[in-house]
């Protein structure tokens, strides 16, 4: 039986779908890593995946991981470094039959292996549960999902760790989910690792902080970083974060040497408060974490240490992301030039308004921003100086009627020549009529939930 070991590092390469390409081959070539943890599936993400895979069967999943795998395949197949990502989206199992033929394509095939969390995807089963009495109220709004079933496009439940730690368990190299917690990604190899029992509730709430800090990348070490950052180093090469665990429960965070960024106290404070919420219960399927017993050390240039967190039961509840269609939407923009920008802006917002009135056209919603002005922070933006030099009039329509908002994208143009002066900016021509997918919180009983665990 092999030892264990004192520390294993565990390497955030994603920390969404659209990160940088080139993190996860940065990070195992810029020094020593064991697990890198991809996280891509953001609440809307999943939608956009369900749409793919009812254009396409075999899609469904980010496919920027396929060529992820490959950039790192030497390190997964040489020197053992270990995968876990939620890239199968809504198609783990057709995610996984691509990575097998990259694998297949380098020779690869025989020495690594790949495990496929599923269970997590309630479209198949949402009838039958609906009507076994499973509301799934939103969580906001109390509504019951049958108001909107019939334009449900994604309803996926959000798994733990324990299905990825069974991956590793059977052997599996590459593990590959649908919707798990992001925090599960980087949780998993703690406790596969060290053995961490259901139950051990601080250990478990410190997997999932370690897992919350690298969750978002670069966000923990530099980027984004709102404190002092016109000191921040090097933000072209920002190195991206990785988590030294150790069995009881303390980490290190930080990043290879030679890269740019940085690891701090303040940064990897930054990355806490992020979708936190309740900060003495932040609600996971295996364990609830209380951020207020967290400690932050100084460890040396670019190491932060973690240590004292807590934890307790988690609920007899797992969310549930559904996405579904709320109608449709455009956005037009002009720019408009000094002087006096913001002045033609507004006036070219009450001409276009009128326009749209007199020809009958009324939408759920119209909004009106003027970027530059005060897009950003609205009424609470400081006065605008007379002499701004452009401002960016951006405007937005909603309906349930297509044909409406269609009509809304060709009555921006004509302000080009019949409206104010002064405007540029129109070049990429009519607004496109898109379609609103909204986002529907929800609650389910976990003892419905089946999650399943394959090695292919």
């Amino acid at each position: 039986m092999s030892k264990t070991p004192e520390v294993i590092r565990v390497a955030g390469a994603q920390g969404f779908w659209g990160d940088s390409l080139d993190a996860p081959k940065r990070q195992v070539e810029g020094g020593p890593v064991d697990y890198l943890m991809f996280d891509y599936l953001a609440e809307v993400t999943m939608s956009i995946l369900q749409k793919q895979k009812e254009r396409d069967p075999s899609m469904g999943y980010a496919r920027d991981f396929i060529g992820a795998v490959e950039s790192v395949l030497p390190a997964v197949a040489e020197r053992g470094v270990k995968i876990v990502a939620n890239a199968g989206g809504v198609n783990p199992t057709a995610c996984a039959q691509a990575v097998r033929v990259v694998l297949a394509k380098h020779r690869a095939g025989d020495r690594v292996r790949i495990g496929v969390v599923s269970g997590d995807d309630l479209l198949p089963r949402l009838d039958e549960l609906l009507a076994a009495g499973h509301e799934l109220r939103n969580m906001e709004t109390k509504e019951s999902l049958t108001s909107v079933r019939d334009r449900v496009l994604s309803a996926n439940a959000y798994l733990g760790s324990k299905p990825i730690d069974d991956a590793l368990r059977k052997g599996a190299q590459i593990v590959i989910t649908g919707r798990s917690t992001d925090t599960a990604l980087t949780m998993a190899p703690l406790r596969f690792t060290f053995g961490w029992a259901d139950d051990d509730w601080d250990r478990l709430a410190a997997g999932i902080i370690a897992g919350h800090i690298i969750e978002c990348g670069a966000q923990c070490s530099g980027g984004n970083c709102l404190y002092d950052w016109r000191s921040i180093p090097n933000l072209a090469d920002v190195g991206y974060p990785i988590v030294e665990g150790r069995a009881d429960g303390s980490f290190i965070v930080t990043k290879h040497p030679g890269t740019g960024g940085i690891v701090s106290i303040h940064s990897v404070t930054e990355q806490l408060v992020y979708e936190m919420g309740d900060p003495r219960s932040y609600i996971t399927p295996d364990v609830i974490a209380d951020f207020t017993s967290i400690q932050l050390a100084d460890d040396g240039p670019n190491r932060v240490r973690v240590y004292g967190i807590r934890g307790k039961p988690t609920t007899d509840s797992l969310k549930v992301s559904v996405a579904y269609r709320s109608g449709f939407k455009a956005v037009g923009t002009l720019v408009y030039a000094w002087p006096d920008a913001l002045e033609k802006a507004r006036l070219a917002d009450r001409v276009l308004r009128e326009r749209l009135d007199r020809l009958g056209l009324r939408f759920d919603r119209i909004l009106t921003e003027f970027v530059g002005a005060n897009a950003t922070h609205g009424p609470l933006a400081p006065p605008v100086p007379r002499d701004i030099p452009e401002v960016q009039l951006r405007v937005g329509v909603r309906s349930d009627n297509r044909a409406m908002v269609e009509r809304f994208t060709r009555e921006i143009a004509p302000l080009v020549l019949n409206g104010p002066p002064s405007v540029t900016g129109f070049a990429g021509g009519r607004p496109k009529v898109e379609e609103i997918v909204a986002y529907w919180p929800a609650l389910i009983d976990k003892r419905v939930i089946r999650p399943n665990v394959e090695i292919v």
